[in-house]
């Protein structure tokens, strides 16, 4: 776990070590600067050591200097890798790197190199004999790359707090980014915060020609999802049943391989263990190889009891006899800490659980320097609340009018304001609210911090909505299924997923310089969850439901059938007490304070729950002022 950075065109070493050292956090064992005058290619490395302690030193190149690389990430299977290309004559220079893989493979099988990887990564290849640079991001996005091209110049880097650190990178806000950013409360990919800076999106490739300065990006894999028919279930059915016991087994055994891949380290390692199913069963998957007493777990909880899940941690880890470190915080005193993090994000990112997922993470980093976690269960298997909602929905907007559907919003917005996590109000309001469009908003307009007819209001113009909402109309449109739960996940797993909870995870865990890894996004374990049908993972109104029929013999049954309870924080409460430093002056020439100053005091009187908003405003005001 790295951080890159680099350009070719403008600027010098003193550049490049500036760049570097922005994102000296994502790795603070080792740095590399490498620069060639001739062709003004320019290639800096920041090293979180993993992996072959002694041999991985970057930039690293080929013995005959015909290839180069700066690599972010872990390839799972590059011992494999490694023993199929030196069967075919390669000779490597270091024990076991991963990074050294990427190299020759690329003079293997060229682009098509993506395809046989499985793991997480941003890298760069110089590539002296084509003169060019190839850049690549694994399938899910889960480690960042940012670009800026322009004329002669191409710059990139894993954070945005790098990037800029170019004099030819802009830093020019982006009004249409900050529209998505309160749609969605993040900016999705390949759009960021700043006007022409752009996210190489997860799945995707990108070329830059050092002779005709030409830049081309592709898509080489994107996650679709394919319903295989001999899954499907009928109660009733022996064989059916037979088959869902071998599927289960099946889910079984291929999480367990992605697990075991994740335990590969030359550094100490651990679980993320919140008690969820998720990360619970990578916990009992661990442990079944590590000898028990061995296997650490982490997790952290909070004095307020609606905001708190330690005790389900407990009991997996004292089932499955870990070495459990667990921490008790206070939740306003962790208040004070938010500036500091937000201070710290390359962008603006509204999801709240950053600052206990931060929390977590430093937490965790004071024991290991790798940690695996849970992330891409509820995405592929759909565990998300608002999952349920979907048939139901979908029947409400086919038979209650327009008007009768205005009525029934206004009533619910009559209900009393709760501040508790995931309140009964607060789900009522929101999925009534998402109803109020058509079907491809429904997931965005749930989740985000405004919807349309506010963002036209915070903006002073009427908010279009197609261009504001074009990634999740595009994921809706181009899922192969024709039913809405599918089209649902299409959107969670390609838009939410990568720029939300992927971008927190990173943010998060390397400002501590912990290194987090994701058994459900495995490759083998995604091929299959694609392929089950949707009536195995949402069957009547229960989530997950394959997923924990497959866990069932491995966690206690509490664990099983508790209710999903997500890493919130009191957000509403602290807003509404006023524990923020709140200032509506417009944090951009394109807002309205009257509509802030409005939100603001509807919540603090009790009058209304803004809190997804108010919270996104105030972050982005605290971005803004470093």
């Amino acid at each position: 776990m790295c951080g890159i950075a680099g350009f070719s065109g403008s600027g010098d070493a003193g550049v490049l070590r500036k760049m570097t050292d922005a994102i000296r956090h994502r790795g603070p064992d080792d740095d590399g600067l490498w620069q060639d005058e001739k062709r003004r290619v320019f290639l800096g490395f920041r090293r979180l050591a993993i992996i072959d302690l002694a041999g991985g030193h970057q930039p690293m190149f080929t013995a005959d200097g015909a290839l180069g690389v700066v690599f972010n990430g872990e390839i799972y299977n590059h011992a494999e890798l490694r023993a199929e290309l030196q069967a075919k004559g390669h000779v490597f220079q270091t024990d076991h790197s991963d990074t050294e893989v990427l190299l020759h493979g690329w003079r293997e099988w060229g682009e098509r190199l993506n395809e046989r990887l499985n793991g997480m990564w941003a890298f760069v290849i110089f590539d002296r004999s084509q003169n060019r640079l190839f850049a690549s991001r694994d399938r899910f996005g889960k480690k960042p790359f940012y670009y800026f091209q322009r004329g002669q110049d191409f710059v990139f880097a894993s954070e945005l707090s790098a990037l800029v650190q170019h004099p030819a990178v802009p830093r020019n806000i982006s009004p249409l980014a900050l529209k998505k950013y309160f749609a969605y409360g993040y900016i999705p990919a390949p759009r960021s915060i700043y006007e022409n800076v752009w996210k190489l999106p997860g799945g995707h490739s990108l070329t830059f020609d050092l002779t005709t300065r030409e830049l081309k990006t592709w898509r080489w894999w994107e996650f679709v999802i394919e319903s295989n028919a001999s899954f499907q279930l009928a109660s009733k059915d022996d064989r059916k049943l037979e088959a869902c016991a071998t599927l289960c087994e099946e889910i079984r055994d291929t999480l367990e391989r992605a697990v075991k891949r994740r335990l590969m380290s030359d550094v100490p390692l651990g679980i993320f263990l919140s008690g969820g199913i998720d990360s619970s069963a990578v916990a009992a998957l661990a442990a079944k190889n590590v000898p028990r007493g061995e296997l650490n777990t982490f997790s952290i909880g909070f004095n307020e009891a609606s905001f708190d899940e330690s005790s389900f941690a407990k009991l997996v880890a004292d089932k499955l006899g870990t070495r459990h470190h667990h921490e008790t915080l206070d939740l306003d005193k962790s208040l004070g800490l938010l500036p500091d993090i937000v201070s710290r994000l390359d962008e603006p990112l509204g999801d709240s659980s950053l600052l206990p997922t931060f929390l977590l993470s430093r937490f965790t980093r004071q024991h290991v320097t790798v940690a695996l976690g849970g992330d891409g269960g509820d995405e592929l298997f759909a565990g998300y609340d608002p999952m349920k909602a979907l048939r139901k929905a979908e029947l409400y907007a086919k038979l209650v009018p327009r008007p009768v559907h205005e009525a029934i919003r206004l009533v619910a917005a009559r209900l009393p304001v709760s501040h508790a996590n995931v309140s009964l109000d607060f789900k009522i309001k929101r999925t009534l609210r998402g109803l109020s469009y058509p079907p491809p908003l429904w997931n965005p307009v749930w989740m985000g911090a405004l919807e349309p007819r506010e963002i036209g209001e915070l903006f002073r113009e009427p908010a279009d909505i197609e261009e504001i909402y074009s990634e999740a109309i595009e994921a809706w449109d181009r899922c192969q299924q024709p039913n809405v739960v599918d089209r649902a996940l299409q959107f969670w797993t390609n838009l939410y997923l990568q720029d939300d909870i992927l971008a927190k995870v990173d943010r998060a865990s390397m400002m501590n310089s912990l290194e987090a890894r994701s058994p459900f996004l495995d490759l083998e374990m995604v091929d299959l969850a694609r392929r089950i049908p949707w009536q195995l993972k949402l069957r009547n109104g229960q989530t997950k439901w394959i997923l924990k029929k497959a866990l069932a013999p491995l966690l206690p049954r509490e664990i099983i059938e508790r209710p999903k309870k997500g890493f919130g924080m009191p957000i509403g409460r602290w807003l509404r007490a006023g524990r923020f430093d709140f200032d509506t002056t417009p944090t951009a020439p394109w807002l309205a304070s009257s509509f802030v100053d409005r939100q603001l005091a509807e919540h603090q009187r009790g009058r209304a729950d803004h809190r997804l908003f108010l919270w996104s405003y105030w972050l982005l005001a605290e971005w803004m002022k470093r």
